[in-house]
């Protein structure tokens, strides 16, 4: 039965769900039109890479793309990769679910092994003391930005999205400071935020959970004001109603932008976070109001699904990057196997996976299935 300290109609976590970069380029409300979007160790070392220092590859080597090895990161779950200035940064949540990270390399398989630098760790008690889940690094404006999802000490569940900023050109080094937290239309359960600048403006996309809808997560899009606040009221862009939506739990979250081809691309993820979880794809044209919902279409399949022959379970919560030559890499985490003993929110094994991304004849995201564990080349002519 439902934990009665627990409110049991949220929509990400299973242990919510009894009864239920995009990276920005410094981009704010004068962002040229047309913005494209891009969006995160141990085990899934580069090939090739054997004499390079984690992390620390020689400038020549930047523009070399080269295979790197699934699972790229083990344990890092909601993986998010942006590039700034020809460096790759990864962030993403831990098991422990109690700090946000930071990695940064030349290289996409160099993050495997570079070093993992704490920014900021929850308080021991109060507002942000309890789950901290799926940050996001965003440069806007010449600053760096962290969105996460932030619970309190009291109530580990009570998630709302919150901000912190740094002014340092490097992210690692900080120092970080809470920027506050994002308030929406509704004080509820609320988490996955992210933004991107099109056309002069800048969105936030995120989940949140709205009582009237009953059980479940929905995704809500707003202009911004600022990086850290919203204005005018929000658009429901997807709620769960496909059965590949609503298995195990009610759940749309995690999305991410991809402006490409003439239209704008929102994916999220859907379902429990089990073998269940798939990713389902929005789509509108790049000239629409994207605070209208009919300019949005909703995949009525999942685009991007467990795969058994390559035991690759529950795929999801991606993000987008470009590789070293420029070809557009998913990202995203999965699991081994398929059987989980518990609540699979304290399953830690989610591992960080990336794969080429590829675009069907019509300019739409192909994007196959999830790759076998082992070497995978994400250059354009991989």
């Amino acid at each position: 039965m439902p934990n009665p300290h627990r409110p049991a109609v949220f929509g990400r976590r299973d242990a919510l769900r009894a009864g239920a970069a995009i990276a920005t380029a410094g981009l704010f409300a004068g962002a040229a039109a047309g913005a494209a979007s891009a969006a995160p160790g141990r085990a899934g070392a580069a090939s090739g890479q054997a004499g390079a220092a984690a992390g620390h590859e020689a400038p020549g080597l930047a523009g070399a793309t080269r295979q790197v090895v699934n699972p790229l990161i083990r344990q890092r779950a909601d993986p998010f990769i942006t590039r700034h200035r020809g460096r790759y940064y990864f962030t993403a949540s831990v098991p422990e679910y109690d700090r946000l990270i930071i990695r940064a390399s030349n290289t996409i398989g160099g993050l495997a092994t570079a070093p993992e630098t704490v920014v900021w760790r929850r308080p021991s008690s109060g507002v942000m003391g309890g789950h901290i889940w799926a940050p996001e690094l965003h440069r806007i404006d010449g600053r760096w930005y962290i969105y996460f999802a932030a619970g309190n000490s009291d109530d580990v569940f009570h998630i709302r999205p919150y901000v912190l900023t740094t002014a340092a050109e490097d992210p690692r080094t900080g120092p970080w400071t809470v920027a506050g937290r994002i308030t929406t239309h509704l004080d509820t359960f609320s988490l996955d935020a992210t933004t991107f600048a099109h056309r002069g403006k800048r969105y936030l996309c995120w989940a949140q959970h709205d009582p009237a809808l009953g059980p479940g997560t929905s995704l809500y899009l707003a202009e911004m004001s600022s990086p850290r606040a919203i204005t005018g009221t929000p658009t429901k862009l997807s709620t769960p109603t496909y059965d590949w939506e609503t298995r195990g739990h009610r759940v749309n979250e995690g999305a991410a932008a991809l402006i490409r081809n003439g239209r704008v691309f929102l994916t999220f993820s859907a379902s429990a976070t089990d073998a269940n979880y798939c990713m389902g794809l929005l789509t509108a044209n790049e000239s629409a109001n994207l605070l209208d919902p009919a300019s949005w279409h909703k995949s009525p399949r999942p685009v991007f699904a467990t795969s058994r022959e390559n035991s690759q379970f529950g795929p999801g919560h991606n993000s987008f990057t470009t590789a070293e030559d420029g070809a557009d890499v998913l990202v995203y985490h999965a699991r081994q196997y398929e059987q989980i003993t518990g609540d699979p929110l304290y399953d830690p094994n989610r591992h960080t996976r990336v794969q080429r991304l590829r675009f069907t004849a019509d300019g739409t995201p192909d994007f196959g299935v999830p790759v076998a564990d082992g070497p995978v080349d994400l250059s354009r002519h991989g």
